[in-house]
């Protein structure tokens, strides 16, 4: 049995570092490159892995070389992938990441067998949702697919975490679905039609976003930490101050972080403190989920606090 269900994407992150991100029609000289499993879905499972949760994959990959690594990763973190399909002739998603030396990145995602996962896949998997208590879904995969999910989820009672990456617009009924709702700055202004530049407009955007419909609503801002606009009122969370080497998968790793701690039965106020702690340490490492920490980890960053 598992505590939190992803469905999501999988991708391999082809990751080049270069001194600051190129503007259009630049060439810029990088200083070096890797392959590192990605995917917004896949950093998510593997976050909620390590930070405690028992944790499942529903997703696809395609039926090559990057497919293979995908699953082993998941599978080396103790990420259940019974539910990850390979599709036949597809190539696996990728993500094309350039990081510069302030550790901010741009990235393009090729979609590969991540536009093949369909709802016929999450009908499949009743018996995996039925067994878990948090659902964690992202936008890299088909949005008719997200929504079908967040459905199902919903209509089991479970706890339906809603990342709404990459910025797009949702249908009421997915908004109506999340429990969770949690975007970013854009993503944010993308949903609600008003910029995030302050705390102050990132709690109205909040606001608007519960009056949409969602339960709950976590807006995070990078190094402004994340404002929490719940049923039991408006939170801002102050991030912690680390040196940044590279933001890839912070998000997720906050995304994850939280899962397993709502998994775990633990308070909004106290999973959003363990989730940044989580990111935070996150940001100071490289990759994306090669910079996703443990539990442990966790816990001797903030004893003391």
């Amino acid at each position: 049995m598992s505590e939190v269900v992803v469905v999501g994407s999988l991708n391999m992150d082809l990751v080049v570092r270069a001194p600051r991100l190129p503007v259009p029609g630049e060439t810029l000289l990088g200083g070096g490159f890797s392959t590192v499993p990605g995917g917004k879905g896949a950093n998510q499972a593997v976050a909620a892995a390590r930070l405690g949760a028992r944790t499942a994959m529903i997703g696809c990959v395609g039926e090559d070389a990057f497919g293979r690594q995908l699953r082993a990763g998941l599978e080396a973190d103790h990420v259940d992938v019974s539910a990850v399909r390979t599709v036949p002739g597809r190539s696996s998603g990728v993500a094309l990441i350039v990081v510069d030396d302030g550790g901010r990145n741009g990235i393009v995602v090729v979609s590969g067998a991540n536009g093949q996962l369909a709802p016929e896949d999450i009908d499949r998997q009743a018996r995996l949702i039925a067994s878990t208590r948090v659902v964690a879904l992202q936008l890299e995969t088909p949005l008719a697919t997200v929504e079908h999910a967040a459905r199902a989820a919903k209509q089991q009672g479970k706890i339906v975490v809603l990342n709404p990456a990459p910025a797009q617009p949702l249908p009421p009924a997915l908004i109506q679905c999340a429990d969770f709702l949690v975007p970013n700055e854009i993503e944010a202004a993308m949903l609600s039609g008003l910029r995030v530049e302050s705390i102050e407009s990132a709690t109205e955007v909040a606001r608007r976003l519960r009056i949409q419909g969602a339960a709950n609503v976590l807006v995070t801002l990078g190094e402004r930490g994340v404002v929490a606009v719940t049923g039991d009122g408006v939170q801002h969370f102050p991030a912690r101050r680390v040196q940044a080497v590279d933001s890839t998968g912070a998000g997720d790793t906050f995304v994850g972080g939280f899962c397993a701690a709502l998994a775990a039965g633990r308070t909004v106020t106290d999973a959003i403190a363990f989730a940044q702690a989580a990111a935070a340490i996150s940001v100071t490492r490289a990759g994306a989920q090669p910079s996703i920490p443990f539990a442990h980890e966790v816990t001797a960053a903030t004893t003391g606090d």
